[in-house]
């Protein structure tokens, strides 16, 4: 089975408990061109997470030990709202650095949630500890083929939308999103991957010619902050030779801004981060290119509406 044939089974399999997130055509926000964007922001828990997270658990078997997650927030919370959904125990492993807007989305799952002093590689760790002490299935962020292909119904059901795009800009991470988007395409458009100045791991990984360690900071860093790229995204990204941009924590912020003035779209500096490029000019399309911007997170913090 091919990683497509992966993607189209996963959003069968998914579809009844996902969103079908709206897509539109937007000007303005200080561009010549119009751009086409997907509010995956508006998916279960905030986030495209939820994909990966009810495809790994409608497909594989469920020990006794229930689930494991270790996160920056987003993941965590799509793990135990699926694993809620779906009648599983859930304990998941964040960061400090995830916040309290992301830590309370968790709770309210009714999972265990354990925060962990350090960035999010601590917080795996003592996931994989508690995974080899307890049976309990992991379920990884981004670096798994189960997670790709959720994430790769994302692209999927943007194509089904009727995506015009000859272009499509796309926030990274760990890489499980992007990995989707690229294993769904094959090439057929050109896929542009956005990250941070300060926590860059695809941007390193492009540079050295395989995946390596990068410092990660800056105001996205609870949700793209991996330290390293997964395997599974620097192959696909390598074999198609997509371009890599980055952007600075003022940049996104002012995307992240925009997005509200222009938009009334309050979204989290990761999922600005694609628009980022744009507004900045990180990336210049040519003379007629059809572009387009996939907003994939809006755990906004802290909460705007919180009491």
């Amino acid at each position: 089975m091919t990683i497509k044939d992966e993607i189209s089974a996963a959003r069968d399999r998914i579809a009844p408990h996902v969103r079908r997130t709206p897509v539109g055509v937007m000007d303005g926000f200080g561009l010549s061109f119009p751009f086409e964007v997907k509010f995956e922001q508006m998916q279960h828990t905030g986030s495209f997470k939820a994909r990966g997270a009810f495809n790994t658990l409608l497909s594989h078997s469920v020990p006794d030990g229930g689930v494991v997650a270790a996160s920056g927030g987003n993941h965590g919370a799509a793990v135990a709202y699926a694993a809620a959904s779906l009648g599983h125990r859930a304990r998941i492993y964040v960061p400090e650095i995830a916040g309290p807007a992301k830590m309370e989305l968790i709770r309210s799952t009714g999972a265990e949630l354990q925060v962990v002093k350090g960035a999010y590689a601590e917080a795996a760790a003592r996931a994989a500890e508690w995974r080899e002490a307890t049976g309990a299935m992991e379920i990884h962020a981004y670096d798994a083929p189960a997670t790709v292909a959720g994430q790769g119904s994302c692209m999927a059901e943007w194509e089904d939308q009727g995506l015009k795009a000859d272009t499509v800009l796309i926030a990274v991470g760990g890489g499980g999103l992007i990995a989707g988007a690229l294993g769904w395409l094959g090439g057929a458009r050109k896929v542009v991957a956005v990250e941070p100045e300060r926590a860059s791991a695809l941007h390193g990984a492009l540079d050295a010619g395989a995946p390596v360690d990068v410092d990660v900071s800056g105001v996205a860093a609870n949700a793209l902050g991996a330290r390293r790229i997964g395997q599974i995204c620097f192959d696909l990204a390598q074999a198609q030779g997509i371009e890599s941009v980055t952007v600075r924590d003022r940049d996104i912020t002012l995307a992240q801004e925009a997005l509200w003035r222009e938009a009334r779209q309050l979204v989290e500096p990761a999922g600005a981060t694609a628009l980022a490029a744009l507004m900045a000019g990180a990336y210049v399309p040519e003379d007629g290119e059809r572009v387009a911007v996939l907003i994939c997170g809006g755990n906004i913090a802290p909460d705007p509406l919180a009491v």
